[in-house]
């Protein structure tokens, strides 16, 4: 009887912490939106700095908590090359194209293609593990692309509603999700998951720092826009995904899908009371269905995984 009650504790804890770390990520996705509607910033400036200063505060807190072995990933060859897919190809390319979707459209169109992952990640596993789709998936997959394609042509095909770089950048931010959930598993049974979101973090910025030539933006920082800095670094980096990370652990990747759809939800609605843009009837229909096909791979019956 106490461990039936202790996993039903666990599990109500769990879909919180899930919930709060979407939440995170939509207010995140928000605060965006106005750091670049509002505040006139570039997310070729953003995001490596977002990047950089959440990466510092995570190295640092990895080499009090979990000392030397923060620094080993760094010494170790094989280490070296899958922390660079994981957190260049992986964490950190899926932080520039889900900002870059919110600059582009909105934060609301930005979370939910990047909410398309699952779609990615049943593909790939399939062709890994040589399995065929069940026929939920395959629904599920058929379910969501439609959700999108409602979403993007408001049931006329012959124009785009969102523009088609962010429709890109939306898609490519859900493969980067695919590639970090996907790629690292010897990495991630090797080390804490925040020791490599902190190298992720850092080795992103030094990149898009270089690449976008962050330093040439003149971004007149207000108070405001320090605050919302702020906010898309703690809440939307640190904290939102050491909740739903938390809430994976207790309850499941499943189930923290489903709670993980607090995200584009919370964004959305964001979007609409802070921004005052509409959500048409093609927007709300098309939210379910994606959502409707995330349901729908969480109902499949569960495939071995003989890779481990």
């Amino acid at each position: 009887m106490m461990c039936l009650m202790q996993n039903k504790y666990n599990e109500q804890i769990g879909a919180v912490l899930a919930i709060a770390g979407g939440i995170g990520w939509g207010v995140s996705g928000a605060v965006g939106q106005y750091l670049f509607t509002v505040e006139h910033m570039d997310s070729h400036w953003l995001v490596p700095v977002r990047l950089g200063l959440a990466g510092i505060l995570l190295v640092l807190f990895s080499l009090n908590q979990y000392k030397g072995l923060t620094l080993r990933p760094l010494k170790n060859a094989e280490d070296r090359r899958d922390l660079l897919i994981y957190g260049i190809a992986g964490i950190s390319c899926c932080q520039y194209f889900y900002f870059r979707t919110i600059q582009l459209s909105s934060a609301a169109i930005g979370t939910i293609l990047q909410d398309l992952s699952p779609i990615f990640i049943l593909l790939v596993t399939s062709v890994l593990e040589h399995r065929k789709p069940h026929r939920l998936e395959i629904l599920a997959v058929f379910t969501a692309l439609l959700g999108v394609i409602l979403l993007s042509t408001h049931g006329d095909f012959t124009h785009l509603k969102i523009p088609a770089a962010a429709l890109l950048t939306g898609v490519l931010s859900a493969v980067c999700v695919t590639i970090y959930n996907v790629y690292p598993k010897r990495l991630l049974r090797t080390y804490p998951i925040l020791i490599l979101q902190g190298w992720a973090f850092l080795m992103g910025s030094v990149l898009f720092a270089f690449l976008f030539q962050a330093w040439r933006y003149y971004v007149p920082v207000t108070s405001a826009g320090m605050l919302g800095i702020f906010i898309v670094v703690l809440v939307g980096n640190i904290l939102a995904f050491t909740c739903y990370m938390q809430g994976v652990k207790l309850i499941g990747p499943k189930k923290g899908i489903l709670y993980g759809f607090s995200e584009p939800l919370s964004a959305a609605l964001l979007t609409v009371l802070w921004f005052h843009q509409p959500f048409h009837f093609y927007d709300i229909l098309g939210f379910l269905l994606v959502f409707a096909g995330i349901v729908l791979i969480s109902m499949a019956p569960e495939q071995k995984d003989d890779s481990d």
